[in-house]
């Protein structure tokens, strides 16, 4: 899995920032239209092959991960004019350098490759590190969040930001620290712990709760939601592997004081619910949002199994009840991988197994993996985040690998948010738990010590004993609605009077442009049930995408019918293209007598299909898809097809380019279609009915257009030519 992804890439996008799945092509900052703040990801620097490194590493292509290597020192720099995300480039391209050179330098001495390696990618993030530094400052040190990589915050858009969610400001720690203990550097250290210091001050005292967004300038909080998820989730996660990563004593007192909070309030049974920091016993929501699928797997880390296998259960439940965790890519299951370190329960590698089916099912496409936009139509969006290769296939292939098959000891790191390795070596003061042992062997805890620096014994832990009485807890709570869908967008007929009627059911009024093209309008209360406005809002988005992933296939160039005329001089019509079948670019072009279609709309069985073998058919549009039209008269032998507009006083004139879409489903179709409006069309429904033997051409537009542009010069050329003998 992690190979077809890395090659799709490597093959179709590199050195572009992340591969574009449907559209097998490179995403560009800058280049593709804007997706708003998604974009700030992406800073024209590799992204992608940056964040995949160390999972080379992991996976033990250690050929594969020098040849890397060698491209980003080569290709990569991050002297460019363009505002990023401080805490995306934080974690995934600082962090995934950082990662790479410890590596490097690893395998160097343990396997004796990259006998060049001089430390380059090191040099890099120290580099990436400076264009950072210029977010930190604000009024408080808590850090902006965006920067342009090139001129700091020297922009009145970047000068005058004043917010930023907690977890943006306290994700830092981890990669600032090392880069300045592996440089010798303490400036990236020191501005990372004054954030942390700066955020732990403006917790709610009583409640020791933190809000979600701040303003960097007054540490006044702009909202006051606490939870676990979204805005907050790595700087709990931050809080814990500071400590662990660094030996710093108060990170450790600061996540003790921030975890019991979080199972005092925020916690209910195995569900993690927002609430007000400021009146922790209200609810602020009533749902959890998917980003919460990390908590697990920092409990495991806590040493706190029993509500991790519980809150870990009724996620799994939710993916196998939807293929995935609504509202995420994939569902973030390191959690399965540390609970299964932590228990060895076998269960956790069949939960694995099942992650990896949806993923093959529903989100692996021919160029890589796709975004699944939406679990109850399992629609595709075009888009493959460089998570994927950092963290998903890296936590599923560790998952199921043999410890004593991987070239790296694993207990030797940490993992940062993103999946990146760091060097516990890199810690200057001792973390080691100490608590008191009696000369029997028993430990002692009293009171104060709930959180203690020592995880329970896991050998005494039966994980099936607490997943039993939530086994049905999902379907419980929300029970299954099983919709039988009516119709699909992609099989939506305007002109079927069965069609129009389910969508007046559902609640979806149509209006019929001059140009024969449909505008759509829905509103729940016309529905004639809540089940039929429900399916109303599924179709219109399936209809949304449908159309979007209709505009970014490849432009087809229009197509040009001619004929003979009347008087024996060629009449050229204008027709638009189809997303399917035999294209005609350039010289290419088919050529043949016309023959009608019998029934003219070809929605059904063709009488009298010989009538119709090596000809060039004429049908009307409506009833039934284009593409169905095609197969039928393909079937029956026939060289093309036209399809003629059923809406009277339609002409390319007054009308944009009509480009027929297809189906996307088996057989596909061989041979060439194109759409004639109503009033171009009737010029050769004339010409056909006084001459049943008349020949039509179909060809490209571009080439008609250029031969008659020869053919004016040559006509020009002759007049010259003659007026040379005028007296």
């Amino acid at each position: 899995m992690f190979y077809h992804a890395y090659r799709a890439y490597m093959e179709n996008a590199y050195p572009a920032d992340e591969l574009m799945p449907l559209s097998c092509r490179g995403r560009w900052r800058g280049v593709e239209p804007s997706r708003g703040d998604i974009d700030e990801t992406m800073g024209n620097f590799s992204l992608t092959l940056i964040d995949a490194l160390d999972t080379l590493g992991v996976i033990g292509d250690l050929e594969e991960f020098e040849h890397a290597v060698k491209l980003i020192v080569r290709d990569v720099t991050f002297d460019n004019d363009v505002v990023v995300s401080v805490f995306e480039t934080n974690i995934r391209v600082l962090g995934g350098l950082l990662s790479g050179h410890i590596l490097a330098e690893y395998f160097q001495q343990r396997a004796g490759i990259l006998s060049w390696y001089r430390g380059e990618m090191l040099d890099m993030a120290r580099d990436l590190g400076y264009r950072l530094l210029p977010a930190f400052n604000s009024t408080t040190g808590i850090p902006h969040g965006r920067v342009n990589l090139r001129y700091g915050l020297k922009s009145p858009r970047l000068e005058s930001s004043r917010e930023t969610c907690t977890a943006c400001a306290g994700t830092m720690i981890l990669e600032l620290a090392a880069l300045s203990r592996l440089t010798g550097d303490p400036i990236f250290e020191e501005k990372a712990h004054r954030a942390m210091d700066e955020l732990w001050k403006i917790r709610h005292r009583s409640s020791d709760l933190m809000g979600t967004v701040l303003n960097i300038h007054s540490g006044d909080w702009v909202r006051r939601d606490s939870g676990v998820g979204a805005g907050i989730d790595s700087y709990y996660e931050y809080c814990l592997k500071a400590y662990i990563l660094l030996g710093d004593e108060r990170y450790l007192g600061r996540f003790n004081k921030h975890y019991s909070a979080v199972m005092k309030y925020i916690s209910q049974g195995p569900m993690l619910i927002d609430v007000h920091m400021h009146r922790p016993h209200t609810n602020s929501r009533n749902f959890m949002d998917a980003l919460l699928a990390f908590w697990p797997g920092l409990q495991v880390l806590k040493g706190d199994i029993k509500p991790a296998v519980e809150t870990h259960e009724m996620l799994y439940q939710v993916m196998q009840r939807h293929n995935f965790i609504p509202e995420a890519f994939t569902t973030d299951f390191q959690s399965t991988y540390f609970l299964y370190r932590a228990t060895g329960d076998p269960y956790y590698l069949e939960v694995g197994r099942n992650v990896l089916r949806s993923l093959q099912k529903y989100a692996r496409v021919p160029c890589g993996y796709a975004a699944v936009k939406d679990v109850r139509t399992n629609m595709h969006e075009d888009r493959m985040d460089s998570f994927v290769l950092a963290e998903t296939f890296k936590y599923l292939y560790l998952l199921f690998a043999d410890p004593a098959d991987l070239l790296l000891d694993l207990d030797e790191f940490l993992f940062t948010t993103e999946g990146h390795l760091l060097p516990l070596s890199l810690a200057r003061d001792s973390n080691f738990s100490v608590v008191t042992i009696s000369e029997q062997g028993d430990l002692y805890f009293d009171d104060e010590m709930e959180f203690a620096r020592s995880c329970p014994n896991t050998l005494h832990l039966f994980p099936e004993t607490v997943r039993r009485p939530l086994r049905n807890m999902v379907n419980g709570v929300c029970p299954r609605k099983i919709m039988k869908r009516k119709l699909h967008a992609s099989d939506f007929q305007a002109g079927s009077s069965d069609h129009l009627k389910l969508l007046k059911d559902m609640g979806i009024n149509i209006l019929t442009l001059a140009d024969g093209r449909v505008q759509l309008l829905h509103t729940f209360a016309h529905a004639r049930s809540s089940a039929d406005a429900e399916e109303g809002l599924m179709f219109m988005q399936e209809m949304v995408e449908l159309t979007k992933s209709q505009s970014q296939q490849s432009d087809a160039s229009p197509q040009a019918v001619v004929f003979k005329g009347e008087k024996g001089a060629d009449i050229v019509i204008s027709a638009g293209p189809a997303h399917f079948g035999r294209e005609l670019k350039g010289d290419k072009k088919v050529v043949g007598r016309v023959g009608v279609a019998d029934p003219l709309r070809v929605c059904s069985e063709l009488v009298h299909p010989e009538r119709i073998k090596g000809r060039v058919v004429i049908m009307e549009r409506g009833d039934c898809m284009f593409i169905d039209k095609a197969r039928r008269i393909e079937e029956a032998g026939a060289l093309a097809g036209i399809v003629v507009d059923n809406t009277p006083g339609t002409s390319a004139a007054n009308s944009p380019m009509f480009a027929m879409s297809g189906d996307g489903k088996e057989p596909p179709v061989n041979i060439p279609l194109v759409f004639l409006f109503y009033q171009d069309a009737s010029q050769l429904l004339q010409a056909a009915g006084l001459n049943p033997a008349l020949e039509v051409s179909i060809s490209d537009m571009a080439v008609v257009k250029e031969g008659e542009g020869r053919g004016l010069l040559a006509m020009l050329r002759d007049m010259l030519h003659t007026a040379m003998f005028w007296p």
